[in-house]
Protein backbone atom coordinates (compact mmCIF):
# COMPACT_ATOMS: atom_id res chain seq x y z
CA UNK A 1 0.00 0.00 0.00
CA UNK A 2 1.95 3.22 -0.03
CA UNK A 3 6.02 3.06 -0.20
CA UNK A 4 8.39 3.21 2.68
CA UNK A 5 11.93 2.45 1.32
CA UNK A 6 13.41 5.56 2.97
CA UNK A 7 11.66 5.47 6.33
CA UNK A 8 12.75 1.96 6.96
CA UNK A 9 16.85 3.11 6.53
CA UNK A 10 18.37 2.70 9.88
CA UNK A 11 21.34 5.11 10.19
CA UNK A 12 25.00 4.46 9.83
CA UNK A 13 25.48 4.42 13.51
CA UNK A 14 24.48 0.73 13.61
CA UNK A 15 27.34 -1.94 14.00
CA UNK A 16 28.63 -3.78 10.86
CA UNK A 17 31.47 -5.37 12.13
CA UNK A 18 29.74 -8.48 14.66
CA UNK A 19 31.09 -11.52 12.67
CA UNK A 20 32.08 -14.75 14.44
CA UNK A 21 32.71 -13.65 17.96
CA UNK A 22 32.67 -10.41 19.91
CA UNK A 23 33.63 -9.10 23.70
CA UNK A 24 30.49 -7.03 25.19
CA UNK A 25 31.27 -3.92 26.52
CA UNK A 26 30.83 -5.88 29.77
CA UNK A 27 33.80 -8.11 28.98
CA UNK A 28 31.65 -11.12 28.34
CA UNK A 29 32.77 -12.83 24.98
CA UNK A 30 29.71 -14.39 23.37
CA UNK A 31 30.24 -16.87 20.35
CA UNK A 32 28.28 -16.41 17.20
CA UNK A 33 28.19 -18.86 14.62
CA UNK A 34 29.73 -18.63 11.67
CA UNK A 35 26.80 -18.46 9.27
CA UNK A 36 27.03 -22.02 7.54
CA UNK A 37 24.05 -24.08 7.08
CA UNK A 38 23.94 -26.58 9.86
CA UNK A 39 22.18 -29.44 9.12
CA UNK A 40 19.83 -31.67 11.60
CA UNK A 41 17.84 -34.66 11.38
CA UNK A 42 14.33 -33.50 10.50
CA UNK A 43 12.85 -35.93 13.14
CA UNK A 44 14.69 -33.07 15.57
CA UNK A 45 12.14 -30.52 14.32
CA UNK A 46 8.45 -32.08 14.88
CA UNK A 47 6.02 -30.58 16.48
CA UNK A 48 5.01 -30.67 19.65
CA UNK A 49 9.11 -31.42 20.69
CA UNK A 50 9.25 -34.31 23.09
CA UNK A 51 10.98 -32.01 25.47
CA UNK A 52 9.77 -28.82 25.94
CA UNK A 53 12.80 -26.63 24.50
CA UNK A 54 12.81 -22.60 25.21
CA UNK A 55 13.93 -19.78 22.32
CA UNK A 56 14.69 -16.51 22.70
CA UNK A 57 12.37 -13.96 20.95
CA UNK A 58 12.16 -9.85 20.38
CA UNK A 59 9.32 -8.05 19.20
CA UNK A 60 7.66 -4.99 19.16
CA UNK A 61 3.62 -4.43 19.87
CA UNK A 62 1.25 -1.17 20.35
CA UNK A 63 1.28 0.51 23.73
CA UNK A 64 -1.61 0.19 26.13
CA UNK A 65 -2.36 -3.41 24.99
CA UNK A 66 -1.41 -6.76 26.64
CA UNK A 67 1.90 -7.80 26.24
CA UNK A 68 3.04 -10.01 23.45
CA UNK A 69 3.83 -12.92 26.33
CA UNK A 70 0.39 -13.16 27.42
CA UNK A 71 -1.69 -12.93 24.10
CA UNK A 72 -3.78 -16.16 23.51
CA UNK A 73 -1.54 -16.64 19.86
CA UNK A 74 1.91 -17.31 21.64
CA UNK A 75 0.05 -19.36 24.32
CA UNK A 76 -1.54 -21.29 22.40
CA UNK A 77 1.76 -21.93 20.09
CA UNK A 78 3.44 -23.05 22.91
CA UNK A 79 0.71 -25.67 23.85
CA UNK A 80 0.90 -27.25 19.94
CA UNK A 81 4.90 -26.75 19.73
CA UNK A 82 5.95 -27.41 23.15
CA UNK A 83 8.55 -24.42 22.30
CA UNK A 84 8.72 -21.62 25.03
CA UNK A 85 9.60 -18.18 23.67
CA UNK A 86 11.06 -15.60 26.02
CA UNK A 87 10.30 -12.58 24.53
CA UNK A 88 11.67 -9.38 25.03
CA UNK A 89 8.79 -6.35 24.35
CA UNK A 90 9.17 -2.82 23.40
CA UNK A 91 6.57 -1.00 22.76
CA UNK A 92 5.90 0.03 18.82
CA UNK A 93 6.86 3.87 20.08
CA UNK A 94 9.85 3.20 21.91
CA UNK A 95 11.05 0.62 19.20
CA UNK A 96 12.84 2.71 16.74
CA UNK A 97 15.45 4.04 18.99
CA UNK A 98 15.75 0.50 20.61
CA UNK A 99 16.08 -1.42 18.24
CA UNK A 100 19.10 0.36 17.16
CA UNK A 101 20.88 0.37 20.81
CA UNK A 102 20.04 -3.67 20.74
CA UNK A 103 21.85 -4.22 17.22
CA UNK A 104 25.02 -3.13 18.40
CA UNK A 105 24.95 -4.86 21.67
CA UNK A 106 25.92 -8.85 21.13
CA UNK A 107 24.32 -9.27 24.67
CA UNK A 108 20.94 -7.83 23.86
CA UNK A 109 21.04 -9.99 20.79
CA UNK A 110 18.01 -13.08 21.01
CA UNK A 111 17.36 -16.08 18.75
CA UNK A 112 15.51 -14.04 16.10
CA UNK A 113 13.66 -10.63 16.20
CA UNK A 114 10.16 -11.55 15.28
CA UNK A 115 8.97 -7.92 14.32
CA UNK A 116 12.35 -6.44 12.42
CA UNK A 117 10.74 -4.54 9.69
CA UNK A 118 14.40 -4.03 8.72
CA UNK A 119 15.06 -2.19 5.09
CA UNK A 120 17.26 -3.38 2.53
CA UNK A 121 20.34 -1.53 4.08
CA UNK A 122 19.66 -2.76 7.38
CA UNK A 123 19.60 -6.28 5.79
CA UNK A 124 22.58 -6.06 3.93
CA UNK A 125 24.94 -4.31 6.62
CA UNK A 126 23.71 -6.89 9.43
CA UNK A 127 23.99 -10.09 6.81
CA UNK A 128 26.81 -9.34 5.27
CA UNK A 129 28.45 -8.44 9.26
CA UNK A 130 27.71 -11.35 10.11
CA UNK A 131 24.95 -10.29 12.89
CA UNK A 132 22.14 -12.22 11.37
CA UNK A 133 22.73 -15.42 9.15
CA UNK A 134 21.67 -16.26 5.86
CA UNK A 135 18.38 -18.36 5.66
CA UNK A 136 17.65 -20.22 2.27
CA UNK A 137 19.24 -23.13 3.42
CA UNK A 138 16.78 -23.27 5.79
CA UNK A 139 13.73 -21.82 4.13
CA UNK A 140 14.47 -25.08 1.44
CA UNK A 141 15.14 -27.60 3.74
CA UNK A 142 13.20 -26.75 7.23
CA UNK A 143 10.63 -24.55 6.71
CA UNK A 144 8.02 -26.03 3.97
CA UNK A 145 5.29 -23.86 4.44
CA UNK A 146 7.33 -20.74 3.60
CA UNK A 147 9.13 -22.90 0.85
CA UNK A 148 5.70 -23.33 -0.91
CA UNK A 149 4.76 -20.33 -1.05
CA UNK A 150 7.64 -19.73 -2.80
CA UNK A 151 7.52 -22.13 -4.98
CA UNK A 152 3.94 -20.99 -6.14
CA UNK A 153 4.29 -17.26 -6.11
CA UNK A 154 8.56 -16.93 -7.05
CA UNK A 155 8.31 -13.46 -7.33
CA UNK A 156 8.43 -13.58 -3.50
CA UNK A 157 11.29 -15.52 -3.43
CA UNK A 158 12.89 -12.75 -6.24
CA UNK A 159 12.03 -9.88 -4.40
CA UNK A 160 13.96 -11.41 -1.17
CA UNK A 161 16.86 -12.61 -2.30
CA UNK A 162 19.76 -10.34 -1.57
CA UNK A 163 22.11 -8.96 -4.49
CA UNK A 164 24.59 -11.42 -2.84
CA UNK A 165 22.55 -14.45 -2.99
CA UNK A 166 21.84 -15.23 0.03
CA UNK A 167 18.06 -14.72 2.24
CA UNK A 168 18.53 -12.89 5.36
CA UNK A 169 15.23 -12.04 6.26
CA UNK A 170 11.51 -13.87 6.50
CA UNK A 171 8.69 -11.52 4.54
CA UNK A 172 5.26 -10.65 5.81
CA UNK A 173 3.21 -11.25 2.64
CA UNK A 174 -0.70 -10.75 2.60
CA UNK A 175 -2.70 -10.91 -1.10
CA UNK A 176 -5.64 -9.33 -0.98
CA UNK A 177 -6.68 -9.11 -4.78
CA UNK A 178 -3.63 -9.29 -7.65
CA UNK A 179 -2.90 -7.44 -10.10
CA UNK A 180 -5.07 -4.43 -10.78
CA UNK A 181 -7.72 -5.53 -8.87
CA UNK A 182 -4.75 -6.00 -5.53
CA UNK A 183 -6.39 -3.80 -2.44
CA UNK A 184 -2.64 -1.71 -2.35
CA UNK A 185 -3.55 -0.55 -6.08
CA UNK A 186 -4.83 2.71 -5.35
CA UNK A 187 -4.14 4.33 -1.94
CA UNK A 188 -5.41 7.53 -1.40
CA UNK A 189 -8.37 6.81 -2.85
CA UNK A 190 -11.13 9.99 -3.05
CA UNK A 191 -14.28 10.10 -1.72
CA UNK A 192 -17.64 12.23 -2.00
CA UNK A 193 -20.41 13.12 0.05
CA UNK A 194 -23.65 11.35 -1.59
CA UNK A 195 -25.79 13.16 1.04
CA UNK A 196 -25.54 15.98 0.09
CA UNK A 197 -25.27 15.60 -3.95
CA UNK A 198 -28.57 13.91 -3.09
CA UNK A 199 -30.16 16.97 -1.19
CA UNK A 200 -28.29 19.19 -3.95
CA UNK A 201 -30.00 16.87 -6.41
CA UNK A 202 -26.75 16.47 -8.12
CA UNK A 203 -25.01 13.48 -9.88
CA UNK A 204 -21.18 12.06 -8.98
CA UNK A 205 -19.19 13.99 -11.78
CA UNK A 206 -17.71 12.24 -14.53
CA UNK A 207 -15.13 14.77 -15.77
CA UNK A 208 -13.13 17.84 -14.27
CA UNK A 209 -16.22 20.11 -15.18
CA UNK A 210 -18.59 18.65 -13.33
CA UNK A 211 -16.34 17.68 -10.23
CA UNK A 212 -15.33 21.14 -10.28
CA UNK A 213 -19.69 22.49 -10.48
CA UNK A 214 -20.12 19.84 -7.79
CA UNK A 215 -17.53 21.57 -5.51
CA UNK A 216 -18.85 25.01 -6.43
CA UNK A 217 -22.04 23.49 -5.41
CA UNK A 218 -21.32 22.81 -2.28
CA UNK A 219 -19.27 26.15 -0.97
CA UNK A 220 -22.37 28.09 -2.65
CA UNK A 221 -25.31 25.80 -0.54
CA UNK A 222 -23.28 25.95 2.44
CA UNK A 223 -26.15 27.52 5.02
CA UNK A 224 -28.28 24.92 3.71
CA UNK A 225 -26.76 22.37 4.23
CA UNK A 226 -25.05 23.06 7.05
CA UNK A 227 -29.01 23.68 8.65
CA UNK A 228 -30.49 20.65 7.11
CA UNK A 229 -27.46 18.10 8.47
CA UNK A 230 -27.03 20.00 11.46
CA UNK A 231 -23.42 20.67 11.18
CA UNK A 232 -20.89 22.59 13.38
CA UNK A 233 -17.98 24.39 11.38
CA UNK A 234 -17.73 25.49 8.12
CA UNK A 235 -18.62 23.86 4.99
CA UNK A 236 -15.66 22.19 3.28
CA UNK A 237 -16.06 21.37 -0.52
CA UNK A 238 -12.54 19.53 -0.46
CA UNK A 239 -9.50 18.73 2.10
CA UNK A 240 -6.90 16.55 1.81
CA UNK A 241 -2.85 16.49 3.02
CA UNK A 242 -0.94 17.46 -0.02
CA UNK A 243 2.11 15.19 0.09
CA UNK A 244 0.72 12.58 2.94
CA UNK A 245 0.10 9.18 0.59
CA UNK A 246 -3.63 8.36 1.22
CA UNK A 247 -4.89 11.89 1.62
CA UNK A 248 -3.37 13.69 -0.91
CA UNK A 249 -5.29 14.23 -3.95
CA UNK A 250 -2.84 13.50 -6.62
CA UNK A 251 -5.22 11.05 -7.62
CA UNK A 252 -7.46 13.49 -9.17
CA UNK A 253 -5.33 14.43 -11.99
CA UNK A 254 -4.26 11.20 -13.32
CA UNK A 255 -5.96 11.59 -16.67
CA UNK A 256 -3.68 15.19 -17.69
CA UNK A 257 -1.82 14.66 -19.77
CA UNK A 258 0.07 11.17 -20.33
CA UNK A 259 -2.19 9.88 -17.83
CA UNK A 260 0.09 9.05 -15.17
CA UNK A 261 -1.14 10.78 -12.05
CA UNK A 262 1.49 11.04 -9.03
CA UNK A 263 0.86 7.13 -7.69
CA UNK A 264 4.52 7.34 -6.21
CA UNK A 265 4.45 10.11 -3.38
CA UNK A 266 7.79 8.86 -2.44
CA UNK A 267 9.68 8.15 -5.19
CA UNK A 268 7.19 10.01 -8.38
CA UNK A 269 7.82 7.24 -10.88
CA UNK A 270 5.72 5.14 -13.07
CA UNK A 271 6.84 2.35 -15.53
CA UNK A 272 5.04 2.42 -18.94
CA UNK A 273 3.75 0.14 -21.23
CA UNK A 274 7.25 -0.09 -22.66
CA UNK A 275 8.78 -0.99 -19.16
CA UNK A 276 10.51 2.19 -18.79
CA UNK A 277 10.76 3.96 -15.77
CA UNK A 278 10.09 8.04 -15.78
CA UNK A 279 9.65 10.35 -13.57
CA UNK A 280 5.50 11.27 -12.83
CA UNK A 281 6.39 14.78 -11.40
CA UNK A 282 8.06 15.99 -14.65
CA UNK A 283 5.35 14.80 -17.22
CA UNK A 284 2.86 17.09 -18.99
CA UNK A 285 0.36 15.68 -16.95
CA UNK A 286 1.76 16.45 -13.66
CA UNK A 287 2.18 20.13 -14.76
CA UNK A 288 -1.53 20.53 -16.16
CA UNK A 289 -2.54 18.67 -13.16
CA UNK A 290 -0.99 20.90 -10.28
CA UNK A 291 -2.50 23.82 -12.51
CA UNK A 292 -6.01 22.65 -12.33
CA UNK A 293 -5.61 21.99 -8.09
CA UNK A 294 -4.59 25.58 -8.04
CA UNK A 295 -7.52 26.99 -10.04
CA UNK A 296 -9.60 24.87 -7.51
CA UNK A 297 -7.37 26.39 -4.31
CA UNK A 298 -8.61 29.71 -5.88
CA UNK A 299 -11.85 29.13 -6.08
CA UNK A 300 -11.63 28.24 -2.37
CA UNK A 301 -13.16 24.57 -3.19
CA UNK A 302 -9.94 23.43 -1.01
CA UNK A 303 -9.52 23.15 2.30
CA UNK A 304 -7.00 26.01 3.36
CA UNK A 305 -5.33 23.84 6.30
CA UNK A 306 -4.79 21.36 3.48
CA UNK A 307 -1.03 21.97 3.59
CA UNK A 308 -0.52 21.77 7.10
CA UNK A 309 -2.72 20.31 9.15
CA UNK A 310 -1.94 16.91 10.85
CA UNK A 311 -3.96 13.77 10.81
CA UNK A 312 -5.64 14.12 14.07
CA UNK A 313 -7.51 17.46 13.06
CA UNK A 314 -7.99 16.04 9.41
CA UNK A 315 -10.00 13.30 11.23
CA UNK A 316 -11.93 15.38 13.75
CA UNK A 317 -12.81 17.80 10.48
CA UNK A 318 -14.29 14.57 9.16
CA UNK A 319 -16.01 13.23 12.52
CA UNK A 320 -17.84 16.77 12.65
CA UNK A 321 -19.33 16.04 8.86
CA UNK A 322 -17.62 19.05 7.28
CA UNK A 323 -16.65 17.52 3.86
CA UNK A 324 -17.88 17.07 0.70
CA UNK A 325 -14.41 15.26 -0.75
CA UNK A 326 -12.22 14.00 1.12
CA UNK A 327 -8.95 10.94 0.23
CA UNK A 328 -8.10 8.19 2.45
CA UNK A 329 -7.76 4.03 2.54
CA UNK A 330 -11.63 3.72 4.19
CA UNK A 331 -13.88 6.81 4.62
CA UNK A 332 -14.98 4.96 8.33
CA UNK A 333 -11.39 6.32 8.87
CA UNK A 334 -12.44 9.82 8.58
CA UNK A 335 -16.08 10.09 8.41
CA UNK A 336 -18.36 7.16 7.96
CA UNK A 337 -19.40 4.54 4.87
CA UNK A 338 -23.19 5.40 4.81
CA UNK A 339 -22.79 9.14 3.78
CA UNK A 340 -19.95 8.89 1.18
CA UNK A 341 -18.89 6.87 -2.14
CA UNK A 342 -15.94 6.55 -3.99
CA UNK A 343 -15.31 8.75 -6.95
CA UNK A 344 -14.04 6.99 -10.30
CA UNK A 345 -11.24 8.91 -11.96
CA UNK A 346 -12.45 11.78 -13.59
CA UNK A 347 -12.31 12.56 -17.51
CA UNK A 348 -10.34 15.11 -19.04
CA UNK A 349 -10.82 15.66 -23.17
CA UNK A 350 -12.49 12.21 -22.93
CA UNK A 351 -9.46 10.25 -21.28
CA UNK A 352 -10.04 8.65 -18.31
CA UNK A 353 -7.17 6.76 -16.71
CA UNK A 354 -5.40 5.26 -13.49
CA UNK A 355 -1.73 4.50 -13.03
CA UNK A 356 -1.98 1.58 -9.75
CA UNK A 357 0.51 2.57 -7.43
CA UNK A 358 3.95 0.82 -7.26
CA UNK A 359 4.72 -2.46 -5.60
CA UNK A 360 0.68 -3.24 -5.59
CA UNK A 361 0.21 -6.02 -7.89
CA UNK A 362 2.15 -8.50 -5.53
CA UNK A 363 -0.04 -7.18 -2.60
CA UNK A 364 1.08 -6.62 0.89
CA UNK A 365 4.59 -7.29 0.66
CA UNK A 366 7.24 -6.44 4.03
CA UNK A 367 10.78 -8.49 2.98
CA UNK A 368 12.52 -7.32 6.63
CA UNK A 369 10.07 -8.90 8.95
CA UNK A 370 12.11 -11.26 10.49
CA UNK A 371 15.26 -12.10 11.00
CA UNK A 372 17.73 -14.91 12.81
CA UNK A 373 20.92 -14.07 14.66
CA UNK A 374 24.15 -15.33 15.07
CA UNK A 375 23.53 -16.08 18.47
CA UNK A 376 20.94 -18.82 17.30
CA UNK A 377 22.62 -21.98 18.15
CA UNK A 378 19.87 -24.27 17.01
CA UNK A 379 18.57 -22.21 13.94
CA UNK A 380 17.13 -25.13 12.64
CA UNK A 381 14.74 -25.23 15.00
CA UNK A 382 14.48 -21.55 15.17
CA UNK A 383 13.09 -21.66 11.47
CA UNK A 384 11.05 -24.64 11.73
CA UNK A 385 9.13 -22.54 14.78
CA UNK A 386 9.20 -19.58 12.21
CA UNK A 387 7.40 -21.56 9.72
CA UNK A 388 4.44 -22.40 11.63
CA UNK A 389 3.92 -19.05 11.40
CA UNK A 390 3.31 -19.80 7.43
CA UNK A 391 0.59 -22.26 8.18
CA UNK A 392 -2.42 -21.59 6.24
CA UNK A 393 -4.58 -21.42 9.67
CA UNK A 394 -2.02 -18.95 11.78
CA UNK A 395 -1.22 -16.63 9.22
CA UNK A 396 -4.11 -15.00 9.50
CA UNK A 397 -4.50 -14.77 13.53
CA UNK A 398 -1.46 -13.47 13.77
CA UNK A 399 -2.15 -10.72 11.32
CA UNK A 400 -5.65 -9.93 12.47
CA UNK A 401 -6.05 -11.77 15.68
CA UNK A 402 -7.79 -14.68 16.63
CA UNK A 403 -10.26 -16.73 18.61
CA UNK A 404 -11.18 -17.91 22.24
CA UNK A 405 -10.00 -15.19 23.71
CA UNK A 406 -10.61 -14.28 27.41
CA UNK A 407 -12.08 -11.19 27.13
CA UNK A 408 -14.99 -9.89 24.72
CA UNK A 409 -14.17 -9.40 21.97
CA UNK A 410 -12.91 -11.85 18.83
CA UNK A 411 -11.69 -11.13 15.98
CA UNK A 412 -12.60 -15.01 14.59
CA UNK A 413 -14.33 -17.63 15.39
CA UNK A 414 -13.49 -21.06 14.38
CA UNK A 415 -15.97 -22.61 11.91
CA UNK A 416 -15.89 -24.95 8.79
CA UNK A 417 -15.68 -24.50 5.27
CA UNK A 418 -17.54 -26.21 2.77
CA UNK A 419 -15.87 -29.57 2.77
CA UNK A 420 -16.40 -29.64 7.10
CA UNK A 421 -12.46 -28.53 7.40
CA UNK A 422 -11.82 -25.93 9.84
CA UNK A 423 -11.89 -22.48 8.45
CA UNK A 424 -11.57 -18.89 10.98
CA UNK A 425 -14.50 -16.84 10.20
CA UNK A 426 -14.65 -13.22 10.86
CA UNK A 427 -16.66 -12.28 13.70
CA UNK A 428 -19.25 -9.51 14.31
CA UNK A 429 -17.52 -6.38 16.27
CA UNK A 430 -20.64 -4.57 16.91
CA UNK A 431 -19.39 -0.91 18.12
CA UNK A 432 -15.50 -2.05 18.35
CA UNK A 433 -13.05 -0.43 16.43
CA UNK A 434 -11.63 -3.78 14.15
CA UNK A 435 -8.33 -2.02 14.75
CA UNK A 436 -8.41 -1.67 18.25
CA UNK A 437 -9.31 -5.13 18.25
CA UNK A 438 -6.65 -6.37 15.58
CA UNK A 439 -4.15 -4.43 17.88
CA UNK A 440 -4.76 -6.22 21.25
CA UNK A 441 -4.95 -10.13 19.57
CA UNK A 442 -2.93 -10.09 16.81
CA UNK A 443 1.10 -10.32 16.74
CA UNK A 444 2.28 -9.48 13.66
CA UNK A 445 5.60 -10.84 12.18
CA UNK A 446 6.46 -13.30 9.33
CA UNK A 447 3.36 -14.99 7.56
CA UNK A 448 1.54 -15.44 4.39
CA UNK A 449 -1.86 -14.84 3.49
CA UNK A 450 -2.40 -16.05 -0.28
CA UNK A 451 -5.70 -15.05 -2.41
CA UNK A 452 -6.54 -19.03 -2.42
CA UNK A 453 -6.78 -18.77 1.63
CA UNK A 454 -10.46 -17.10 1.45
CA UNK A 455 -12.97 -19.25 2.21
CA UNK A 456 -10.84 -22.17 2.30
CA UNK A 457 -8.89 -21.39 5.78
CA UNK A 458 -10.38 -17.94 6.57
CA UNK A 459 -13.03 -15.55 5.50
CA UNK A 460 -11.94 -12.06 3.86
CA UNK A 461 -12.57 -9.33 6.54
CA UNK A 462 -15.34 -6.84 5.70
CA UNK A 463 -13.58 -3.63 5.43
CA UNK A 464 -11.33 -5.51 3.15
CA UNK A 465 -13.67 -6.92 1.18
CA UNK A 466 -15.79 -3.67 0.21
CA UNK A 467 -12.50 -1.73 -0.36
CA UNK A 468 -11.71 -4.58 -3.31
CA UNK A 469 -15.17 -4.47 -4.25
CA UNK A 470 -14.62 -0.89 -5.05
CA UNK A 471 -11.89 -1.32 -6.77
CA UNK A 472 -12.56 -3.95 -8.88
CA UNK A 473 -15.54 -1.69 -9.84
CA UNK A 474 -14.93 2.13 -10.01
CA UNK A 475 -10.70 1.68 -10.87
CA UNK A 476 -9.40 -1.39 -12.44
CA UNK A 477 -11.58 -0.81 -15.40
CA UNK A 478 -9.68 2.61 -16.18
CA UNK A 479 -6.33 1.05 -15.27
CA UNK A 480 -5.61 1.14 -18.91
CA UNK A 481 -2.18 3.65 -19.02
CA UNK A 482 0.07 0.54 -18.43
CA UNK A 483 0.37 -2.66 -17.52
CA UNK A 484 3.39 -2.43 -14.95
CA UNK A 485 3.95 -1.12 -11.67
CA UNK A 486 7.65 -1.07 -10.39
CA UNK A 487 7.77 -4.00 -8.11
CA UNK A 488 9.74 -4.25 -4.90
CA UNK A 489 13.46 -4.75 -5.57
CA UNK A 490 16.39 -5.65 -3.66
CA UNK A 491 19.37 -3.50 -4.36
CA UNK A 492 22.96 -2.91 -3.55
CA UNK A 493 24.33 -1.03 -0.56
CA UNK A 494 26.15 1.42 -3.02
CA UNK A 495 22.87 1.75 -4.87
CA UNK A 496 20.55 2.38 -1.79
CA UNK A 497 23.32 4.50 -0.92
CA UNK A 498 23.63 6.78 -4.52
CA UNK A 499 19.62 6.62 -5.19
CA UNK A 500 18.88 7.96 -1.04
CA UNK A 501 21.38 10.85 -1.68
CA UNK A 502 19.45 11.49 -4.92
CA UNK A 503 15.83 10.87 -3.31
CA UNK A 504 16.55 13.04 -0.40
CA UNK A 505 17.04 16.42 -2.99
CA UNK A 506 14.33 15.37 -5.42
CA UNK A 507 11.67 14.28 -3.32
CA UNK A 508 11.94 17.22 -0.88
CA UNK A 509 11.92 19.70 -3.44
CA UNK A 510 8.97 17.53 -5.65
CA UNK A 511 7.15 17.45 -3.22
CA UNK A 512 7.76 21.84 -2.00
CA UNK A 513 7.08 22.46 -5.17
CA UNK A 514 3.69 20.54 -5.75
CA UNK A 515 2.88 22.22 -2.19
CA UNK A 516 3.75 25.73 -3.44
CA UNK A 517 2.31 25.98 -6.74
CA UNK A 518 -1.10 24.67 -5.54
CA UNK A 519 -1.23 27.06 -3.30
CA UNK A 520 0.35 30.01 -5.09
CA UNK A 521 0.18 28.71 -8.71
CA UNK A 522 3.17 29.05 -11.37
CA UNK A 523 4.10 30.00 -15.04
CA UNK A 524 6.23 28.52 -17.49
CA UNK A 525 9.28 29.95 -16.62
CA UNK A 526 8.42 28.21 -12.92
CA UNK A 527 8.59 25.18 -14.97
CA UNK A 528 11.61 25.23 -16.70
CA UNK A 529 13.55 26.10 -13.66
CA UNK A 530 12.16 23.65 -12.03
CA UNK A 531 13.03 21.24 -14.56
CA UNK A 532 16.59 22.14 -14.62
CA UNK A 533 16.83 22.01 -11.24
CA UNK A 534 15.74 18.73 -11.12
CA UNK A 535 18.23 17.34 -13.70
CA UNK A 536 21.00 19.38 -11.81
CA UNK A 537 19.95 16.86 -8.68
CA UNK A 538 20.63 13.64 -11.26
CA UNK A 539 17.69 12.86 -12.25
CA UNK A 540 18.66 11.21 -14.99
CA UNK A 541 21.00 9.08 -12.56
CA UNK A 542 17.97 8.87 -11.22
CA UNK A 543 16.11 7.01 -13.39
CA UNK A 544 18.90 4.96 -14.12
CA UNK A 545 18.94 3.18 -11.46
CA UNK A 546 15.66 2.18 -11.35
CA UNK A 547 15.87 0.90 -14.83
CA UNK A 548 18.56 -0.78 -14.08
CA UNK A 549 16.84 -3.20 -11.30
CA UNK A 550 13.64 -3.04 -13.26
CA UNK A 551 15.37 -4.83 -16.19
CA UNK A 552 16.72 -7.65 -14.05
CA UNK A 553 13.33 -7.86 -12.06
CA UNK A 554 11.69 -8.69 -15.94
CA UNK A 555 14.75 -10.86 -16.46
CA UNK A 556 14.64 -12.87 -13.40
CA UNK A 557 10.52 -13.85 -13.82
CA UNK A 558 11.31 -14.68 -17.46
Amino acid sequence: MKSKLWKRLITAALATGMIFSLTACGGKKVELNDGTFKAVDASELTFPQAEKVTLTGLINYPANTTEPKDRTIFQRLEEQTNVHIEWNAITNSEWGDKIQTLMTDVNSLPDFIFTAGFGEADLLRFGEGGTIIALEEYIDNYMPNLKGVFDKYPEYRAMTVAPDGHIYSLPWIEQLGSDKTAIQTIDNMPFINKKWLDFLKLEIPENVEDFEAVLIAFRDNAAALQAEFEIEGDIIPMSCIVNDGGQDPGVLFNSFGEGYGDPDKWRHIVVTNDKKVVCSATSEGWKEGIAWLHSLYEENLIDPEAFTHDWSTYVAKGKSHRYGVFFSWDPANIDNLEDYVPLPPLAVGGQRVLTPTNGSFTSGYDRGRCVVTATAQNPALVCAWLDQMYDPIQSPQNNWGTYGEPDEFDIFTMGTNDKGEPMLQHAPLGDASPVEVREAEAVGGPLAILDEYYDVYVTCPDDAQYRLDWIKEYYTPYMTGTDYVYPTVFMSKEDIEELSNIMADIGKNVNAKKSEWIRDGFTDADWDEYLEMLNGYKLERYLEIFQKYLDAYFAEMK
